[in-house]
């Protein structure tokens, strides 16, 4: 039963870190919603936002590798693996974001 337990909590964690990365895109977008409308502050806040929520989803995802990296034994997950390149992936887009808001911000001199 123990085992069935590990693996619910794994889900649950891994469902955490998929929903805080997708909170995360979600935001991310919205800011360039506001870029386009010159709305850099409602941007920046925006972002911050996205930052808080990835900031979640990479703890969850370092404390699941840790305990490998301790030794725990680890079964291969799918779902762990999507995780892993959402949050990747939203990284990206908000590191690309966060450079787009501060270019255009500084094209129209409001910077």
């Amino acid at each position: 039963m123990a085992d069935k337990e590990s693996s619910n909590e794994s889900v649950k964690e891994t469902m955490e870190i998929i929903i805080n990365a997708g909170d995360a895109r979600d935001f991310v977008s919205k800011a360039l919603d506001k870029v386009a409308e010159s709305d850099y502050s409602a941007a920046k806040e925006l972002m911050e936002k996205a930052n808080q929520k990835l900031v979640a989803a990479h703890r969850i995802q370092t404390k699941k590798l840790q305990k490998e990296a301790e030794g725990d034994a680890v079964e291969y997950s799918v779902l762990f693996t999507h995780a892993q390149d959402t949050v990747m992936t939203i990284m990206s887009e908000y590191n690309l974001s966060k450079k787009l808001i501060d270019i255009f911000e500084h094209k129209e001199g409001k910077r």
